[in-house]
């Protein structure tokens, strides 16, 4: 049967880097002026963005006491806590995701639980379970690690299907059912999750499911030779990493409720959703991909590129906002079909195509 060429992409296979290829679809992005009735639909004080924009600065001034670049994870972190998504960070061991994510939490006043998933983990050990009370002769619910306010989940992908699937509801509701009892967890609720690449040994795949719950999937890669560079002296004489109780909080929850308000706030044009739809809709289309994208991921887009835009002081979105966020939005979220996977396209291939092929709104 022939392949219909309007909706094959035709991307070539890539021996690129990863975080190359991510670089170069934000570089691509022709640079776009301000919406022309921005102005007239501007619903947010200009105090408000200067006060979003101080503590968003102050947040990454103190992560950068600790971490040395990865100035654009942090921008992505931000921008899923303020748009109630979740975020997982994959990459290679040795290169501070873990570090990364604890470092953030400590910039925030909030409670923080640090889950290690291993292949013997029990969902009971992550949510919790009813013990008997032998004083009143009752069971009661004690709550598991889950229950705080930012969690990090370190190493995912080593637990079984089982247990992944145990933050299912918890992700997705904010709320855990346990024995016909419901349990709605406290605000804000942000999950991190780091993994391996799947080539490591005695990892399990994450199922579509359980990925899509996730706004962002990031790749972390090795630090250039000059970043590496500042790790080794600004480590030279701190081998317990004492450095890391420098770290204030500069974040509180009240802050974080705030910003979420004032994300919904920012004005996207109707040509920009419309570009957005036409983006996910493309990725159903196409020849390339068995799996396209769903509605949450248009909904991600949408979310996270205002929050990109608060952040830097704007309260409008651009073409720049959403395609900056395409990525780390899409990358988890669809499949290539088997005739390119065989090809060895890589997906960040056919994202790039597909933001290409929509025309961007003038």
């Amino acid at each position: 049967m022939m392949e219909n060429e309007e909706n094959n992409l035709n991307p070539t296979p890539s021996n690129e880097p990863e975080e190359n290829k991510e670089q170069r679809i934000e570089q691509e992005t022709p640079v776009q002026e301000a919406p022309v009735h921005a102005v007239s639909n501007k619903k947010i004080a200009d105090e408000h963005l200067v006060k979003v924009s101080n503590i968003v600065q102050g947040v990454k001034d103190e992560i950068g006491k600790v971490i040395v670049g990865q100035e654009e994870t942090v921008d992505l972190l931000l921008a899923a806590l303020f748009t109630n998504g979740h975020v997982l960070l994959e990459g290679v061991p040795g290169i501070a995701k873990t570090l990364l994510t604890k470092v953030l939490a400590k910039t925030l006043t909030a409670n923080f639980s640090r889950i290690q998933f291993t292949p013997d983990l029990m969902p009971t050990d992550v949510l919790g379970t009813t013990i008997f009370n032998l004083k009143d002769s009752e069971f009661v619910f004690k709550s598991g690690p889950i229950f705080s306010n930012i969690i990090l989940i370190d190493e995912i992908n080593r637990a079984p299907a089982k247990t992944q699937a145990a933050l299912f509801e918890v992700m997705e509701e904010f709320q855990v059912t346990y024995d016909g009892t419901t349990y709605p967890m406290s605000k804000p609720f942000f999950v991190m999750a780091t993994q391996n690449p799947i080539e490591q040994e005695g990892t399990y795949s994450l199922p579509e499911a359980q990925l899509d719950r996730f706004a962002f999937k990031l790749h972390l890669s090795y630090p250039s030779v000059s970043e590496e560079i500042q790790i080794l002296k600004r480590f030279q004489e701190d081998f317990k990493q004492t450095q890391t109780e420098t770290v204030q909080p500069v974040l509180a929850p009240q802050d974080i409720e705030f910003f979420k308000k004032q994300v919904e706030l920012v004005y996207i044009k109707d040509e920009l959703i419309e570009y957005i739809a036409k983006v996910i809709g493309l990725t159903r289309e196409i020849n390339d991909l068995f799996l396209g994208a769903s509605p949450r991921a248009s909904l991600a887009i949408l979310k996270t590129s205002k929050a990109l835009a608060l952040m830097n002081g704007r309260y409008f979105v651009t073409p720049d906002d959403i395609r900056r966020v395409s990525y780390p939005v899409l990358n988890h979220r669809i499949l290539l079909s088997p005739e390119k996977e065989m090809e060895g396209v890589e997906i960040s291939d056919v994202i790039n195509d597909v933001l290409q092929k929509v025309e961007v709104p003038r």
